[in-house]
């Protein structure tokens, strides 16, 4: 399955080749050093303060850097789960209760916590209702859902430059922008989309080819980056945060 095919996104083993080390990611995030704009990170923590939580779990939790923010800066106890052993691990060392799980069949009671935070992760889910679902079953009456994730247009003049627009966030991914607020609606009774959106400037041809190498569904693109390109380069950071309410 190419990056050709919106389903790659959902694709268990692209996910466990994308998240298995932080070395990849580490190769995303580096190419975020200069940004105009609201951090979405802190859009989505603005966003579990208003809570605020008693408890929270982060599901994807990645290197744990927003759940020990929340846990730090809120005092909440915090749960995390991953689906990546080695990202448990870290999330481990930044001080996180945090274990090997799926949101797809969470390891807790019915109505445990107060928020439940979902970054950059949703649009991995391989049965994202499922997903949901089980969101929303751990959650108490009047939790909240924070979620970030990009829009279609995010990232739209590297993918030009790489002659790659196909791989941008569209129509036919699981959970972008553009489609988040409908499938949330099905499971939850409020839903409100937050901008966290700006631009990012791209230094220099390295930066480029660090981030579009960085996964084995793009890896085969970097033989398209021109030999010079003119940089700096302004691209679109188009993200969002979606606060989602239980009944």
């Amino acid at each position: 399955m190419t990056s050709h095919d919106p389903r790659y996104m959902r694709d268990p083993k692209y996910v466990r080749e994308q998240y298995g080390s932080e070395t990849g990611l580490a190769a995303r995030a580096s190419l975020y050093g200069e940004t105009t704009g609201p951090f979405p990170g802190d859009v989505a923590f603005d966003a579990v303060a208003e809570v605020p939580p008693r408890r929270m779990l982060e599901v994807g939790c990645g290197t744990g850097w927003f759940a020990a923010r929340v846990q730090r800066d809120l005092g909440a106890e915090v749960s995390a789960i991953d689906q990546s052993e080695r990202m448990v691990e870290l999330a481990r060392g930044e001080g996180v209760d945090a274990a090997v799980g799926d949101v797809q069949e969470l390891p807790f009671q019915d109505g445990e916590f107060d928020c439940v935070s979902a970054n950059w992760m949703l649009y991995h889910v391989a049965d994202l209702d499922q997903g949901l679902s089980e969101i929303v079953r751990v959650l108490v009456p009047g939790g909240r859902l924070v979620a970030i994730t990009n829009g279609r247009d995010h990232l739209l003049e590297l993918w030009q430059l790489v002659g790659a627009e196909e791989v941008r966030v569209g129509r036919d991914f699981a959970f972008g922008a553009e489609n988040g607020e409908a499938v949330l609606r099905r499971h939850f009774r409020h839903v409100e989309m937050r901008d966290a959106g700006g631009t990012v400037q791209i230094r220099d041809r390295d930066s480029v080819v660090r981030y579009v190498g960085s996964t084995e569904a793009w890896r085969h693109l970097v033989d398209r980056i021109p030999a010079r390109i003119d940089a700096p380069f302004t691209a679109r950071r188009s993200n969002v945060v979606f606060v989602a309410e239980k009944a």
